[in-house]
C-alpha cells in the first residue's frame, strides 16, 4: 500500500518515506514523486534527485529510473535558508509585466541568480528592487526564476511573481510547449535544416562544463540556416529540451561551435578558416567579447488568463554590428 504524502505543498524542512505499490510499478521516479508530492514541480523534484536528496532503497537513482513494487523511497527536502540576495538598482529591461509574471530582456554580462563568484549584480538582485512579489518555488537564491540564460547570452526570459504562475510556467517547460527560439552565429556551414539529438551531462573533466554523454539527460536542439557567410553561418535554433548550455554544447558537438564562445570551442577556430579569410575572421572575433547567442523569441500561455503570448527581442548592438560586418563582406 502506498504511503501518500499530504496533498498540500510539502513542508520545506521535512523528509518523506514512500513505498511503491504494485499498481505504480514501472513509473518514472520523477513522475511517481510528482504524484506523491504534488506541491513540488517536476523540475524541482528532478533537481532534488540529482542533488542526492532522493534515494531508492538507500541508492541514488536517475529521474528516469522505473520504480518497482516494494521500493522504499526517501525524499529529503532541505530547509529553506533566509534570503541573502539584496535588492539592487541595476538596469532592468521589462518587456511585459502584470500581477503574475514579467518578461525581461537580459543583457550580456548579467548572471541570472547569485552564485559563488557572482554574489551581486544579478538579475535576481535587480528583480528584488523592481518588485516585492516573486515566487519562492526555486528557493531563496532564485526567487521567481523559471528558466535561465547563461551570463553572456542575451535575450528573453520569463519570471514568476507567485507560486501558482511558477507552477503553470514550469509545467509548460516540462511539456515542451513553451516556445524558445534563439539566433546565433556559428562557425562553418550548416545544412538548410537539421537537429541535434544527443544527451547532455556534466563533463567528467571539468564540472563547470557540460558535455554530450551517453548516459546524460535527453536533449534535442533544432536549427535552421538563415545565411551562409562562408566561414560562419547565421542560424535560428529552437530548443525542444532545456539543458544547461544546451545550444553551446550541441553546436560544438556537431562541429559548429557558437562564434566567440570561450568555453565550447568558439574562439579557437581561426586556423581552420580559409587562409584568405583568416585575418577577417580574427578581426571579427576580437570585436566580440562573448558567444554570439541571443534568445530572440519567447512564447507561452499565460498561466492565469490562458491567453497565448509571444515576445520578440531584436539583436543587441554587438550582434547587430557583427551581422553588418559579415553582410558587408
Amino acid at each position: 500500500m502506498t504511503n501518500h504524502a499530504d496533498s498540500e505543498a510539502p513542508d520545506p524542512a521535512r523528509q518523506y518515506q514512500l513505498r511503491v505499490s504494485e499498481e505504480e510499478e514501472s513509473e518514472r521516479l520523477d513522475l511517481y514523486l510528482q504524484k506523491q508530492l504534488p506541491g513540488l514541480s517536476r523540475s524541482r523534484l528532478q533537481g532534488l534527485i540529482y542533488e542526492g536528496e532522493v534515494t531508492v532503497d538507500n541508492r541514488q537513482r536517475r529521474p528516469s529510473y522505473r520504480v518497482r513494487a516494494g521500493d522504499e523511497i526517501a525524499v529529503a527536502i532541505p530547509e529553506l535558508r533566509p534570503l541573502t540576495a539584496t535588492p539592487e538598482t541595476s538596469p532592468l529591461d521589462v518587456v511585459f509585466e502584470d500581477n503574475d509574471l514579467l518578461v525581461v530582456d537580459k543583457p550580456a554580462g548579467m548572471t541570472v541568480h547569485p552564485a559563488p563568484g557572482s554574489p551581486a549584480g544579478t538579475l535576481v538582485n535587480a528583480l528584488l528592487h523592481h518588485c516585492q512579489d516573486l515566487s519562492g518555488i526555486n528557493g531563496v537564491l532564485r526567487p521567481g526564476i523559471v528558466h535561465r540564460l547563461d551570463r553572456n547570452t542575451t535575450g528573453l526570459l520569463v519570471v514568476a511573481k507567485n507560486d501558482s504562475a511558477h507552477r503553470g510556467l514550469a509545467s509548460q517547460l516540462e511539456r515542451r510547449s513553451m516556445t524558445r527560439h534563439y539566433r546565433a552565429i556559428v562557425w562553418g556551414r550548416l545544412p538548410e535544416r537539421g537537429s541535434v539529438d544527443a544527451p547532455i551531462d556534466r563533463s567528467s573533466r571539468d564540472r563547470k562544463r557540460m558535455a554530450v554523454a551517453q548516459n546524460g539527460r535527453h536533449a534535442v536542439t533544432h536549427f535552421e540556416q538563415l545565411s551562409d557567410f562562408g566561414f560562419v553561418s547565421d542560424c535560428r535554433l529552437r530548443l525542444e529540451t532545456g539543458r544547461t548550455h544546451q545550444i553551446r554544447v550541441h553546436m560544438q558537438h556537431r562541429g559548429n561551435p557558437v562564434f566567440g564562445d570561450p568555453m565550447y570551442g568558439g574562439r579557437n577556430r581561426v586556423d581552420a578558416v580559409d587562409p584568405q579569410q583568416r585575418s577577417r575572421a580574427r578581426r571579427l572575433l576580437e570585436g566580440l567579447t562573448r558567444q554570439a547567442l541571443h534568445a530572440a523569441v519567447l512564447g507561452f500561455v499565460h498561466p492565469r488568463s490562458g491567453k497565448s503570448l509571444c515576445f520578440e527581442s531584436d539583436l543587441p548592438e554587438d550582434l547587430r554590428r557583427l551581422h553588418a560586418e559579415l553582410s558587408a563582406g
